[in-house]
């Protein structure tokens, strides 16, 4: 015999406005993660929940250094001193 779940496929217009500014704002106070979010509101997927938050959050996240973006010298130097104090 087989299991079924209840897996109801959402989209955005599922979530009311209201919903969407409530959860950015918990989220931007610290008092829940985006995991814990999406197991209390039912929401699917992490990325619907970051969706919200460059949208509507306070998070500026167009102005942001790349994550790879090349080091100075001034920081390999602090790099390798910190990694051999260990």
């Amino acid at each position: 015999m087989e299991e079924y779940t209840n897996y109801v496929k959402r989209t955005q217009r599922d979530y009311s406005m209201s919903l969407k500014l409530q959860i950015v704002r918990e989220v931007e106070q610290g008092s829940s993660s985006i995991t814990q979010i999406r197991k209390q509101y039912g929401i699917q997927s992490h990325a619907t929940v970051l969706g919200w938050l460059r949208k509507f959050g306070n998070f500026d996240w167009e102005n942001q250094p790349p994550l790879n973006m090349a080091k100075s010298p001034e920081q390999k130097l602090w790099n390798l001193k910190s990694k051999s104090s260990y």
